[in-house]
């Protein structure tokens, strides 16, 4: 099967630790035929050859002509090597191959008759490489990173301050490719029509909303359970996952039980391998100020008490973050102009078809708002483009206040950079910028990102409030921020003043307050009043939403202004020995070292992953041995799990590998 030639051919030798072949679709591998005893003889003998996948199946001859159609299996005799007594044979397969493990037998005629020989396996994927293939994607930096590259960056937090968090996708890890294509094998799809899913497996629409499905366990046999609750002693804590590779495993180990536990940036980042194995480009997105509409009026209404605490009141909701993924294909079903990047969601949020998934939703479509084509547009589009509405209740839930944000939903939308560890903003892909300062109109509440620091304004007839953090919080250090107040009236005012912080999980609403501030200051007229205020309860990876209420004494009327922010956590540092020289199959070492800001002793757990780097997740010292095993960038991370806290602190390193 002259697997080092056609691996490195195909671009597929990442895969050389699996049994079987694996080759890509629309492009011709090679074979090699011993013939015992006599030569081939053109003149008497035929040699054909029959490839199968589950009952599809196709016979070919082998013919001495290489310009055979593309839209067909075809197999021919290698011109250059005319050897009659050892035939050099090149396999083509159509761009629309299905994808899935093929048997491959030879037939071998002649005038004393026919021998025939089951050759083996092989696994056919996806080319981005091929030009006929629905998933071409003409550039190959994005080939690189969208198809073959095996870790990259989860981006979470707030817009203004945001986590980069490290992820292995263990593409090539043993077993990786197994439970992908074992995926596909215990879809309900599958179960209930072999032959059909077989035959639409030609269609990578069709496979990306089988394994939208199949990430979650909501319908099916699928990979992961959701868990958006404190509770996680029945599994994992999905913040402890690091990689890919250890669910996917787990889950075909188990016989397919869904693995405990995964939250939306684990189900994408699971998905984004499964895509990627499959030979389907995908990359992670993450949408932050994430709409979760319930009723599809493309608004969120937030509820805030008089003194500036956050109600839970709504059924909608917006999360921080929320993470999916893009996959690139061709949409032959809708029309060119929506081929490209497609938005795949594997969370379980509602059903698309009756089942759990979502997508593929062309981005060009949510953009230009094609809510009349499949799949699931709408949805996707409230995500990024509804409008929130914040009320203050007063104490018998009467109105009292009101404002309107155009901007927070979708603010910022990205992905990991083509070749390099940064975020890249696609925010203009999905919604028609507005102006980066919105003009502030009455009753408006306006986000504005002035460098490092967070600015949230809200206005009314008499009074302007801003609300503003200095610098990036940080785990360890206080939180300073400042409120400034603005008298827009030729008269003096006497203003009552509320602050609250809540903290909060990046899905849902804020929590009881654990900090509040009150009192009362006089304005005079057109007088700017600025109030400096710092708290000091606070925790590493915790979410803050932070409020200020004034009121005005004499005519009743407020005015709120609020942001969410996140605190960073201190980074490890990993450090290689000789990393500019290092080469695959050589030991190396790799140090962590971890500097505690914390006013107080703490301890933990460190935990250190390297797909192509080391084997498995290892429970290390600070000290790590590399034996990487094959060349290429490859990404080194390390986390510090502390005890008694729900702190994790991380940090990566990308290493270049060259070949011997």
């Amino acid at each position: 099967m002259e697997l080092a030639e056609n691996l490195q051919r195909h671009r597929t030798n990442g895969f050389s630790n699996t049994e079987a072949l694996v080759v890509r679709r629309g492009a011709p591998f090679q074979i090699t035929v011993q013939l015992k005893g006599r030569p081939f003889d053109p003149r008497t003998d035929s040699v054909r050859i029959k490839v199968t996948l589950g009952r599809l199946y196709a016979v070919m001859p082998v013919t001495f002509s290489g310009r055979n159609p593309s839209s067909r299996w075809n197999a021919y005799i290698d011109p250059n090597n005319l050897d009659f007594q050892r035939l050099s044979i090149f396999v083509s397969s159509p761009a629309s191959a299905s994808v899935g493990r093929y048997k491959f037998q030879l037939y071998v005629s002649s005038q004393d008759g026919q021998r025939s020989a089951v050759v083996g396996d092989f696994t056919m994927l996806c080319n981005p490489w091929c030009s006929d293939d629905a998933v071409y994607i003409p550039f190959e930096d994005q080939r690189e990173e969208y198809v073959l590259s095996d870790s990259g960056l989860l981006f979470m937090g707030t817009p203004l301050n945001l986590i980069a968090r490290p992820w292995s996708f263990d593409l090539y890890e043993p077993g990786v490719l197994e439970a992908c294509l074992d995926l596909l094998k215990v879809s309900p799809q599958h179960i209930k029509n072999k032959r059909k899913d077989y035959m639409n497996r030609a269609n990578p629409v069709y496979i990306s909303r089988v394994v939208s499905a199949m990430i979650n366990s909501e319908d099916d046999r699928g990979v992961l359970k959701g868990n958006w609750t404190d509770d996680f002693k029945q599994g994992v804590s999905p913040s402890r996952w690091t990689g890919s590779g250890d669910i996917l495993r787990l889950w075909a180990k188990s016989g397919y039980s869904p693995v405990k536990y995964g939250q939306c940036w684990v189900f994408a980042a699971v998905m984004c391998t499964v895509m990627r194995v499959l030979g389907i480009p995908c990359r992670v997105i993450t949408n932050f100020n994430s709409a979760h509409d319930t009723n599809g009026n493309l608004v969120i209404e937030e509820y805030y008490s008089e003194t500036g605490q956050k109600l839970n009141r709504s059924q909608d909701s917006i999360w921080n973050f929320h993470v999916w993924v893009e996959c690139w294909m061709r949409r032959t079903d809708l029309g060119q102009d929506m081929d490209g990047w497609q938005v795949l969601d594997p969370t379980p949020q509602q059903r698309s078809g009756g089942v759990f998934c979502c997508g593929p939703a062309p981005v060009k479509g949510i953009r230009n708002q094609r809510t009349d084509l499949i799949y699931d547009i709408p949805f996707v589009y409230s995500s990024v483009n509804a409008d929130v509405h914040t009320i203050i209740l007063s104490g018998q839930d009467h109105v009292v206040g009101f404002s309107k944000d155009t901007e927070k939903v979708g603010s910022l939308i990205c992905t990991k950079a083509v070749g390099y560890p940064r975020m890249q903003n696609i925010t203009g892909d999905y919604k028609y910028l507005k102006s980066t300062i919105p003009k502030q109109n009455m009753n408006d509440n306006v986000i504005i990102s002035t460098g490092s620091f967070y600015l949230s304004a809200s206005t009314s007839k008499g009074v302007t409030v801003f609300l503003t953090l200095t610098k990036s919080p940080v785990a360890g250090e206080p939180i300073v921020f400042l409120v400034k107040v603005m008298n827009k009236q030729k008269r003096p005012k006497m203003m009552n003043i509320h602050l609250n912080a809540q903290a909060k999980e990046y899905n849902h609403s804020p929590s009881e307050t654990f900090w509040e501030k009150h009192g009362a200051i006089q304005l005079a007229p057109m007088e700017e009043h600025i109030l400096p205020a710092q708290y000091e309860e606070v925790v590493g990876d915790d979410l803050i939403n932070l409020a200020v209420v004034l009121e005005d004494i004499a005519t009743r009327e407020r005015v709120l202004a609020s942001e969410e922010f996140n605190i960073s956590s201190p980074e490890l540092i990993i450090q290689v020995a000789e990393e500019n020289s290092m080469v695959s199959n050589k030991e190396f070492a790799a140090t962590v070292t971890f500097t505690n800001p914390f006013s107080h002793p703490v301890s933990g757990i460190l935990t250190v992953a390297g797909a192509g780097l080391i084997a498995g997740t290892n429970q290390a010292s600070q000290t790590i041995t590399l034996i990487p095993n094959m060349a290429g960038v490859k990404m080194l991370q390390a986390s510090l799990s502390l005890l008694d806290t729900n702190i994790t602190i991380r940090g990566f390193k990308m290493i270049s590998i060259n070949s011997i």
